[in-house]
């Protein structure tokens, strides 16, 4: 990886993002979509190894939405099984690597039992990791998480203030968004992170998801370098 072009010392602490394009880039081919799936798993291995180089301290990628469940019964049935066999395949290696993981989404009746299982094994076998938060957002949407935190607020009994709203988060330890990155050639957020990347930076890359690599990490982030972050202010 190229790292020539940025500043080491001046790293997005938090980076998200949006890993589309796999059933695209699969039908190209002229496979089926879920072996796009498939394929974009060495992908996001190459971008925790890249955020790890980078000194990226946060990873937050989106695996599954809540409308993702609209999508045709044989492809979500598969998405289930290939998460939870990712999770048995890769989570030894990540926890080597010093890399926590965390979810966030919710964990209603459609997530299979063993699926969550298999989540909270992954996250008790590296919650003491420090290299790296890998966050895997799953079963998530971003209204549905706002929604969620309101209720909650409102189960206690407390105001609807922003910093109420932030402690009831999801992971309301993670830190805001400083950089989006969305591949495939869309430029949207899907209602990925709402609250989070408010102020994030966004760059959105042609490439497909399962063609990612840690050399197009390090590319996104020396384009948020370049950039000028005003969080609404006036910089000089």
């Amino acid at each position: 990886m190229d790292l020539s072009a940025i500043d080491l010392n001046h790293v997005p602490a938090h980076i998200a993002a949006v890993m589309d394009g796999n059933g695209r880039w699969a039908q190209a081919r002229g496979l089926k979509r879920t072996d796009g799936h498939s394929a974009g798993e060495e992908a996001l291995l190459d971008a925790v190894h890249g955020a790890l180089e980078l000194g990226v301290e946060w990873l937050t990628v989106y695996a599954f939405s809540t409308e993702n469940w609209r999508r045709p019964t044989d492809e979500v049935k598969f998405l289930m099984g290939f998460n939870e066999s990712l999770l048995v395949r890769r989570r030894d290696e990540l926890n080597e690597l010093g890399v926590r993981i965390r979810f966030i989404g919710r964990r209603d009746w459609r997530v299979p039992k063993r699926l969550i299982r298999r989540m909270n094994e992954s996250t008790e076998l590296t919650k003491n990791n420090t290299k790296l938060t890998l966050t895997i957002a799953f079963n998530y949407g971003g209204r549905a998480e706002l929604v969620d935190a309101v209720r909650a607020l409102n189960d206690q009994g407390k105001a609807i203030t922003e910093s109420n709203i932030e402690a009831n988060l999801y992971d309301p330890e993670a830190p805001e968004v400083d950089l989006f990155v969305r591949t495939s050639g869309e430029s949207r957020t899907s209602n990925f992170m709402l609250w989070q990347a408010a102020y994030a930076e966004l760059v959105f890359i042609e490439t497909f998801w399962p063609d990612f690599r840690r050399q197009h990490m390090a590319d996104a982030v020396a384009e948020f370098q370049r950039r000028e972050r005003r969080f609404g202010g006036l910089n000089g």
